[in-house]
């Protein structure tokens, strides 16, 4: 079909005025994204599905801190055995900006340092490389942007020598991006020659790494571990974590945190309908939030941390399976009649897979317990909680020099 035919088989027509009055190289951007549209993924704002029922909700069993340390040294040699044999990849999901913290910059290009420099990038580059040190092997990292930054985070990167990493180990690929549609479904425009697009959600790394073929470079990878950027403490491709997922015979496994209360803000590691799953904060009951085990202990209690290990072998058996398609309402400029408007209440939909989805499709995961104050950092916001001031303070009571 061209143009004009999928735009009338999807009810588009209203772009067609604006493709006439295009010619050259604008005419052709637009076309190619028309082209390239998820059609599936757009007709969500019409169906609107209700994702957060849930089926049958149990706790789920685990690995807590005790028994790791009990079993480390089995764990680390088969980890450690992984590694060295070119069977784990890490992921950094790193395409967002730092605009929560007042920078325009991707956020793994903030500045946490005090008396030095010490970017996010450089703190999680030299969490990995503390492990590459102690298995004496590189591992594979794969760094994913977005549209915006991707060219920044590849000169960054650059520009400091990888944080000393060997860049023949660095890839970095680019998050797949869905449109945005208004409420009636139409397709909104960014200016009179682009689609309005957004990141399709941190759901979506697989898609993206998969069709960008870096996994090729390494033919050996078996297990994939995908961590946020956001998280300055977490230990990355961890032989305690690899050998003990793998040990475990599940598809995935995930660092977890003890709940600090009932109502933390974080995800819960469960069981839904017998399978392992990740269930929001906020789609949990009072009565789910607070149950306590005969010991005290929550029931509902291991939050993750987004540092999740994948089977890759899984993964590729999944990808006939659809991840589910969150539809969110927002506020979204466009372009319209010559100019951008700027509107003042939530106008469009925005679409958006989730990672914590994924661990669904896994069927099985293992919840890795890890101690709060030594691995989970998170930078949210630039003071308060979850902050760059708090991370500072972990720093620092981790002996990192700031």
């Amino acid at each position: 079909m061209d143009t004009e035919q999928i735009l009338a088989a999807h009810g588009q027509r209203q772009l067609s005025s604006v493709l006439e009055g295009l010619r050259g190289r604008e005419r052709a951007d637009l076309e190619k994204q028309i082209a390239q549209i998820d059609w599936n993924t757009v007709e969500h704002w019409r169906k609107q599905e209700d994702l957060s029922g849930k089926g049958r909700v149990q706790p789920i069993k685990g690995l807590d801190c005790v028994e790791i340390r009990r079993c480390r040294d089995v764990f680390a040699k088969t980890g450690t055995e992984a590694l060295q044999n070119g069977k784990v990849g890490a992921v950094l999901l790193a395409g967002g900006q730092g605009t929560r913290l007042g920078s325009d910059a991707p956020k793994g290009a903030y500045d946490i340092g005090v008396s030095r420099p010490l970017y996010i990038f450089e703190q999680l580059v030299a969490n990995l490389l503390q492990v590459c040190s102690a298995c004496n092997c590189y591992v594979p990292l794969f760094v994913m942007t977005g549209e915006q930054n991707d060219e920044y985070t590849r000169k960054f990167f650059q520009k400091h020598n990888y944080f000393g990493y060997p860049s023949e180990y660095v890839r970095f690929f680019v998050q797949d991006m869905a449109p945005v549609v208004d409420f009636e479904g139409n397709l909104l425009l960014e200016s009179a020659s682009r689609l309005a697009m957004s990141p399709n959600g941190n759901g979506g790394w697989y898609s993206s790494l998969a069709r960008n073929g870096a996994l090729r470079d390494f033919p050996d990878l078996e297990w994939l571990n995908v961590f946020a950027v956001d998280n300055v403490l977490q230990r990355i491709a961890d032989p305690l974590f690899v050998g003990a997922t793998i040990l475990s015979g599940c598809n995935c496994g995930a660092k977890v945190v003890c709940k600090r209360d009932p109502y933390e803000k974080v995800g819960v590691l469960c069981l839904e309908d017998g399978v392992s799953s990740v269930i929001e904060y906020y789609e949990m009951t009072d009565e789910m939030a607070t149950a306590r085990d005969r010991d005290g202990n929550l029931t509902f209690g291991f939050g993750v941390i987004l540092n999740y290990l994948f089977n890759l072998k899984k993964l590729n058996e999944t990808v006939g399976e659809k991840i589910p398609v969150h539809v969110v309402r927002k506020k979204v400029p466009f372009y319209a009649n010559g100019e951008i408007v700027s509107p003042q209440t939530e106008n469009a939909y925005k679409f958006e897979t989730l990672i914590l989805d994924m661990v669904r499709l896994m069927k099985t995961c293992l919840p890795f317990e890890v101690v709060r104050e030594r691995e989970f950092a998170p930078i949210k916001n630039k003071t308060g909680v979850d902050s760059v001031e708090s991370a500072r303070e972990l720093l620092l009571q981790n002996g990192i020099r700031l």
